[in-house]
């Protein structure tokens, strides 16, 4: 067999090489020769030395040129399986090492000790990390001072899901599948000085529950602080809701009134809202009345609604209200809302996506009903994974 370069990446990260062969743990510029592949000039060294088992990154060993072409064209190549190409095409965003602010780690106990970390890739069993360049070291020092704290409560085999995500006030925590005693909280409380823990709260079949909170966790959205829900959804890194922020702002032009849907606590709401009127929708009731209430005590313009987008999305008479809409739908995407939007008369939509092939599906629906996808913005905030975002405008007429 003779040697092969590999060309481009695969979505799952797989390098693929001209006659379309796919070669596990090879990227473009590395040659193959059966099994045996020759590093070419974008292979570097991997920041962790977890690198290849933990299921948490799959590119580390690809510089910045190869995951920004990643990114970029993990999205362009959903759309051209639609054939949609866009008018424009701005440079990837990429965000840097240790800039992650929201992680989700798993907790087991295993042979005595206790494990902190990520999947094994294709499988249950988990990385016991020792470290994670991916996280803000300060995320990653609060983690491993809860699993020591929560090391005696967890028995052969009992796993446990910890959020932490990072707001103004410190860090905020949600515990799944554990329920905690007062001593438990007791001790908790004992560190959270030393951690920066804002809050703690549990989740369960019955709901999310506040164990603990020695301040209310903020964020901050366009100078406009929000008080963050337990568990709620907040973009994985400052600099990655920067750039999504700045794709939005310029995305809806001159609007003066904008629908902003599946807006969650305000991420592009209350930016919008310092220059147009805003309508902002939600089926998660705690982050809208998050919303709501930050809007009201700052004064901006902004009308809110619980509303499932799913099961209830906007009608045509309420969208033909609008100058443009804003879409940031879960990974599964906004189908039944799109469809609604396609038979209004609304003519700018921009849309945020953080599933290349739920977008691309809901940007053929757009482009059946005469819609152009006039700008796309790659965005990398997940560095070294196969996780891409991006921001999309889409005109018509």
């Amino acid at each position: 067999m003779s040697a092969e370069t590999i060309i481009h990446l695969a979505a799952r990260g797989d390098g693929v090489t001209e006659s379309g062969r796919y070669v596990a743990g090879a990227i473009p510029g590395d040659t193959v020769e059966g099994d045996v592949i020759a590093a070419g000039p974008h292979r570097i060294t991997p920041a962790c030395r977890h690198f290849g088992v933990c299921g948490g990154c799959q590119l580390q060993h690809a510089d910045d040129a190869v995951l920004a072409e990643f990114v970029s064209g993990r999205i362009l190549g959903a759309l051209a399986g639609i054939g949609i190409v866009p008018e424009t095409v701005h440079p990837a965003h990429l965000s840097p090492a240790g800039a992650r602010r929201r992680a989700s780690f798993r907790l087991v106990r295993d042979n005595g000790s206790v494990r902190i970390g990520f999947n094994v890739e294709g499988s249950s069993a988990v990385v016991d990390l020792a470290e994670c360049p991916v996280v803000q070291p300060a995320l990653w020092d609060a983690a491993c001072a809860l699993r020591n704290a929560l090391a005696p409560k967890l028995r052969t085999g009992h796993a446990v899901g910890m959020t932490l995500t990072e707001t103004l006030s410190g860090f905020d925590v949600l515990l799944t599948n554990l329920s905690l005693t007062a001593k438990d909280i007791g001790a908790l409380a004992a560190l959270a000085s030393d951690a920066r823990l804002a809050r703690i709260a549990t989740e369960t079949s019955a709901g999310v529950e506040i164990a603990l909170q020695l301040a209310e966790p903020a964020v901050r959205f366009s100078d406009v602080t929000v008080a963050l829900p337990p568990g709620g959804f907040l973009q994985a890194t400052v600099d990655g809701e920067a750039a999504l922020q700045a794709a939005v702002l310029e995305g809806i032009g001159g609007a003066g009134t904008v629908a902003d849907l599946f807006c969650g606590a305000g991420t592009f709401a209350l930016p919008l809202s310092a220059r147009a009127k805003v309508f902002a929708a939600d089926a998660a009731r705690d982050a809208v009345a998050a919303l709501s209430a930050a809007a009201k005590r700052s004064g901006r313009p902004v009308t809110t609604a619980h509303r499932d987008l799913f099961r209830q999305p906007l009608q045509p008479a309420e969208l033909n209200k609008f100058d443009a809409v804003v879409l940031d739908p879960p990974r599964a995407g906004a189908k039944t809302q799109v469809e609604t939007i396609a038979r209004s008369k609304l003519k700018r939509v921009v849309h945020v996506s953080c599933n290349p092939n739920t977008f691309a599906r809901d940007a053929k629906i757009l482009h059946e009903a005469g819609f152009r996808l006039t700008e796309l913005w790659p965005v990398g905030q997940f560095r070294w994974s196969i996780h891409v975002e991006l921001a999309a405008v889409f005109l018509r007429g």
